[in-house]
């Protein structure tokens, strides 16, 4: 027989275990990058609790903490925020239920952007998590107030949209409900914040992209929803006892006004020593506690909040108001001008320090915060903490992703952005406190719309 006519086996190829290319498919690789990324998710999670644990309760939290045990709100803090309390609560009494919660959405909200970003790169992805320890978002993780509440609420409702922009319907109208409702509820802990809450909820609405008439015609009736939500929701469905917040802004303005145009605009008459210090010393644009409790002028609100004669949340005090900024305006103007001035360009409050350096003060001893307060001292005068930057640079973010509106990526940047504009510009007329926190929602906005706007000129538009 030939050899030729033999018949051959045929043999199944074998693979080479040790063959690289067989081991990296992209699977697998896909998978070593997300488990990565989540590895690096949890213990930045956990370095941030190591380091600020268990949280500070400043003292305006302190008064919402009270407010929430008894289950009787006012309605100068936030009675939402005190709900929001009484139910986390139970998990760790204290500060540190509302402490985790803070440090949970915040997370949550850069780690989901990173898992958007990875789609893209894991560098994207690893760089989108290292922004989240840019000290002036970091830092003030340590704090329990609501503006720091507020804006990590704002994070993960602006990211969930975003994360469910591409999804399948079902999946996509869930999380758009869910996002709105989480941006309602940053209305109920910041009121202010209505004026800016309809760019992120028409952002929710139609995450895929952004339209400019679209937003422009949704952008009324959804403030005046949000504006009507405030009051059925704090005196309707909680109760709370009217305390007359608006009427600081009153005070502030009037003595602002009397500062300026050299006329006392209060609806009182002073003994000639009390308004030579209203006309020169009284008024500081930091904020408007010095008419309040602080030196040298408590005078204003012990006269007009006197028991027998109380001028403060009367229509008295809002009719004094109306008449100094119609008699005034450029006086008003320049007294607002200055205070948003201090408010963007100048030094502010960013950590109560003060407090830590009580002898009664424990919460500034742990050796893992301990350089968290060197930082913030080295920090804290620089331009970084100055929110004028970050107004700068969300506009710049903004205009850079304009282009692309008309992607995910691109709407998420263009209305993030916006949104943390027009939030920080409301302070302009309703503003009595330059402190560093009420910019904290611009700063997220901005270090958020970077990573987009990244995502969305790159080879991968999402």
């Amino acid at each position: 027989m030939a050899l030729a006519s033999i018949p051959t086996r045929a043999y199944p190829k074998r693979h080479n275990s040790l063959d690289p290319k067989r081991h990296n498919s992209p699977a697998q690789s896909g998978r070593a990058k997300y488990t990565l990324l989540l590895l690096v998710l949890l213990l930045a999670f956990a370095l941030t609790v190591l380091m600020f644990y268990p949280g500070y309760i400043t003292a305006d939290a302190g008064y919402v903490y009270a407010e929430a045990k008894a289950w009787r709100f006012g309605d100068w803090q936030s009675p939402v925020m005190g709900v929001i309390w009484r139910i986390v609560d139970p998990l760790a009494p204290g500060s540190l239920s509302m402490f985790l919660l803070t440090v949970t959405l915040y997370w949550l909200g850069f780690g989901g952007l990173a898992l958007i970003a990875l789609r893209s790169s894991i560098c994207l992805a690893l760089l989108t998590l290292s922004l989240a320890f840019t000290p002036p978002a970091f830092i003030l993780l340590a704090l329990i107030w609501r503006d720091i509440l507020f804006g990590v609420i704002w994070l993960a409702a602006a990211v969930l949209a975003f994360a469910a922009a591409e999804r399948h319907r079902w999946i996509r109208v869930s999380s758009q409900v869910l996002a709105i409702s989480l941006i309602a509820l940053g209305v109920l802990l910041r009121p202010n914040a209505a004026i800016a809450a309809p760019l992120l909820a028409t952002y929710a609405a139609w995450p895929a992209s952004f339209g400019l008439r679209r937003t422009a015609l949704a952008y009324v009736p959804a403030a005046l929803l949000f504006v009507a939500l405030v009051p059925a929701v704090y005196y309707g469905l909680l109760a709370a006892e009217r305390q007359h917040p608006l009427h600081s802004i009153l005070v502030f303005d009037l003595g602002g006004i009397t500062r300026f145009s050299g006329e006392n605009q209060f609806p009182v008459q002073w003994t000639a020593e009390q308004t030579e210090l209203l006309k020169d010393k009284c008024y500081n644009p930091e904020r408007w506690d010095f008419y309040w409790h602080l030196p040298p002028c408590p005078f204003v609100m012990q006269r007009l909040e006197r028991a027998d004669d109380p001028i403060f949340g009367t229509a008295r005090l809002a009719r004094a108001w109306r008449d100094a900024v119609a008699t005034h305006p450029f006086s008003y103007l320049e007294h607002r001008a200055t205070f948003m001035w201090q408010f963007l360009a100048r030094s502010n409050l960013v950590l109560p320090v003060w407090d830590w350096a009580k002898p009664s003060s424990t919460y500034g001893d742990s050796r893992y915060f301990r350089p968290v307060q060197q930082l913030h001292e080295v920090l804290q005068p620089t331009v970084l903490f100055r929110p004028g930057l970050w107004v700068l640079l969300a506009i710049a973010s903004g205009a850079f992703s304009w282009p692309r509106r008309e992607t995910a990526a691109g709407a998420f940047a263009v209305s993030v952005t916006g949104c943390s504009v027009v939030y920080v510009l409301s302070f302009f007329f309703l503003g009595v406190a330059a402190d560093f926190r009420y910019a904290y929602w611009c700063v997220l906005g901005t270090l958020t719309a970077a990573v987009a706007a990244v995502l969305c000129r790159s080879a991968v538009i999402l």
